[in-house]
């Protein structure tokens, strides 16, 4: 990796990002918890959250990660309230894609990952940056399923 591709990758905004994860913690009586790990660089993610009404209404997130996958955490932390448990799966969905497939800007108010594209020619910086939102999704989707 050149000085110069660094430089895109790791842009101010994405230090600042992962300097600032909103909802940083655990929550003391989340629905639902999940842990997802990256085999390649050991980052973690852990989501509690709380559904009320099909919607999330509190939600906390244990980012263990790299500077990428801490910037993709605090997007998802800035938004992730009052989002449905589909509008978590689009939204991992179409980060993925913009990674994996050189798809579009996730809608909004997702578009915020729009900053992560630079990674898109990192695979090995994926996994890391899907955490929290993959996280996210399966953690709305039980909370969704449970009784």
């Amino acid at each position: 990796m050149s000085d110069s591709d660094l430089i895109s990758l790791y842009s101010a905004r994405i230090l600042a990002l992962a300097a600032e994860i909103p909802h940083h913690g655990r929550l003391p009586a989340p629905q639902a918890t999940v842990r997802k790990r990256s085999p390649l660089c050991g980052s973690t993610v852990t989501v509690d959250l709380v559904m009320d009404q099909g919607r999330v209404s509190a939600f906390a997130q244990d980012v263990k990660a790299c500077a990428l996958g801490q910037a993709a955490a605090s997007l998802l932390g800035a938004v992730v309230i009052g989002r449905s448990a589909a509008e978590l799966a689009t939204a991992r969905d179409a980060l993925r894609a913009l990674l994996k497939d050189a798809g579009p800007v996730p809608p909004a108010p997702f578009d915020g990952f729009v900053v992560l594209t630079p990674a898109r020619d990192y695979k090995n910086r994926h996994a890391s940056i899907l955490l929290a939102i993959e996280a996210a999704a399966e953690a709305a989707a039980q909370a969704d399923a449970a009784p």
